[in-house]
This record gives structure tokens, C-alpha cells and sequence, in this order.
């Protein structure tokens, strides 16, 4: 704990290459399970038949909150697994600005800090205002 709080570590390269590396594992991490969830998906659905193509049937609601996502994920559900990998990768480029927001706290940057904020509380409030229809 001692090393990652020391100025060495939190040095504006440093801070660069943790983002870097979370913008890295968080899409391999997102395309892994959905992946996975593409795999269970083949599995599970193999012997349907031909869906028709030529009239549009919309997909019924589900999987539109993050409870539903997890119960879907804790039954084994494929499309609740290929749900929390979109989920998963719509959360990494908002972790980028979190933890961007918190190195220009620790170099004191008022202004980036401000910017960032705003941009931040902007995402925020996208995401979770609109929710409930």
C-alpha cells in the first residue's frame, strides 16, 4: 500500500500505463465472456430452427437492469452472460474517466479535475436518468 500511495508511483506515466492496463483487461475481460456467452448461447439453442428473417419480431423485455442481467448470469442464462459482457465493456471506458479523475486528484490539476468531473457526472447521469420508463 505504502509503494502505490509514494509520488514514484503516481507519477503522470504510472497513471498513464494503469489505464492503459485497465482499458486493456477490461475489453479482453468483456469479450471473453462474451465469448462464453456466445458458445452457451450455440449450445443451448442448437437444434431451434431457422428463425424467419423476413418479418421482425422484437426480443421480448429482459436483461434491462443490472439485477436481471445477474439473476440471468447466476442461472445459467446465455443471454444474461452476453448481457453482462456489453455490460462489462460499457463500464470500462467509464472507469478510464473515474480513474483518470483520480490522477488528476493526486496532481492536483484543478482544471482536468473539473473537466473530468463533468464529464463524469454527465456519463452518470445518462446512465442511470433515463432508466426507469
Amino acid at each position: 500500500m505504502k509503494k502505490i500511495l509514494s509520488k514514484a508511483f503516481t507519477a503522470d506515466q504510472d497513471i498513464e500505463k494503469l489505464i492503459g492496463y485497465l482499458l486493456r483487461y477490461g475489453v479482453i475481460t468483456a469479450s471473453l465472456i462474451v465469448f462464453i456467452g456466445g458458445i452457451i448461447y450455440l449450445h443451448q439453442y442448437q437444434h431451434s430452427s431457422i428463425p424467419a428473417y423476413h418479418t421482425f419480431v422484437g426480443e421480448q423485455a429482459g436483461f434491462t437492469t443490472i439485477s436481471q442481467i445477474m439473476s440471468g448470469v447466476c442461472s445459467f442464462n446465455a443471454k444474461g452472460i452476453i448481457q453482462l459482457g456489453v455490460l462489462v465493456l460499457i463500464a470500462t471506458p467509464i472507469l478510464r474517466i473515474f480513474f483518470s479523475l483520480i490522477g488528476f486528484i493526486l496532481e492536483k490539476d484543478r482544471l482536468y479535475i473539473l473537466i473530468t468531473f463533468v464529464v463524469l457526472s454527465v456519463m452518470m447521469f445518462s446512465i442511470f436518468g433515463g432508466l426507469k420508463v
